[in-house]
């Protein structure tokens, strides 16, 4: 269906008042982890079961095996990439709790081994030919994520209920993504996007200092849900209707709930430069009793 551009330089005229910087399209964009390389991971295993076909019983049970194991290692490894993509992206982040890129590796190995065996019984060359597919695979595409990054000094208590603040923050987010995909308005669409930058910052804040949770609590949950419910209904009244008043409104409310978080940043990282001035005037007090002169300004 074709679609009006919207912009600057359209009819319509720029839709924000000149005074406004507008945040560019590309910040906070990110690679789909989940590249072309995974999903040809696919194949192999619809290939080994069709050719089992006219192996017979045993031929076919194998393949079909065989298959389900490749199978099952390119999925795990589809969520592999995605939670070590997550990890990559925080600064402070638990390990994956199971490992699911070496599991497909391992997988992967099974799956091979066992075609191998269906072609050419015996033990020698499956073990060779499942050793040398996880290890290629292992050098494709690494392995998961060991140990915990950023978590020195941190109360895993609080880290925990951030984690799961942010898990269901995050869930409201991919809900606004996915229901306003369905306006088939590309301007609202990019709008929620930026808006799903905004709040991203809020979320790698409040991880970064998991003190901060309690004032933005109601940012993650409240706010959140709010922001997910109207876009649901607006984007299903709009692709029905196309009413230009109810756009207006719904990215007013954007306009609004973007700059409150921006705001509720800003304020938390002042308060975190705050609590880091008084522990260095406390420091600074405490060496020059201790008679250490201190030339340096460290303000």
């Amino acid at each position: 269906m074709a679609q009006r551009y919207g912009g600057k330089y359209s009819p319509d005229g720029p839709t924000k008042s000149p005074s406004e910087t507008p945040r560019k399209g590309f910040k906070g964009a990110t690679v789909d982890p989940v590249g072309a390389r995974s999903n040809i991971l696919f194949i192999p295993p619809i290939i080994l079961a069709f050719t089992s076909l006219n192996e017979g019983a045993i031929g076919l049970g194998l393949g079909l095996v065989g298959a389900g194991a490749l199978l099952l290692g390119a999925w795990l490894l589809r969520g592999g990439l995605t939670a070590e993509a997550a990890y990559n992206a925080r600064k402070v982040a638990r390990r994956p709790g199971f490992p699911r890129k070496m599991a497909a590796a391992g997988l992967a190995g099974v799956g091979v081994g066992i075609a191998a065996f269906a072609n050419e019984p015996g033990f020698i060359a499956p073990i060779i030919y499942g050793a040398a597919a996880t290890a290629l695979h292992i050098g494709a595409f690494g392995i998961d994520p060991m140990r915990d990054k950023g978590m020195e000094g941190i109360d895993t208590f609080q880290q925990d209920r951030v984690a799961r603040a942010v898990d269901e923050a995050e869930a409201y987010l991919s809900a606004m993504r996915d229901a306003i995909r369905r306006s088939g308005d590309r301007s609202m669409i990019a709008r929620v996007e930026r808006f799903d930058t905004t709040a991203k910052e809020l979320f790698r804040t409040v991880e970064e200092d998991p003190r901060d949770l309690t004032g933005a609590k109601k940012y993650l949950t409240v706010y959140l849900m709010g922001a997910r419910d109207a876009t649901i209904k607006f984007a299903d009244m709009y692709a029905r209707t196309q009413d230009s008043k109810a756009r207006d409104d719904y990215e007013a409310l954007l306009d609004d709930l973007e700059k409150s978080f921006s705001d509720r940043t800003r304020k938390m990282l002042l308060d975190d430069r705050s609590d880091l001035t008084v522990e260095i005037d406390v420091l600074r007090d405490r060496l020059q009793r201790e008679g250490v002169r201190i030339d340096r300004d460290l303000k």
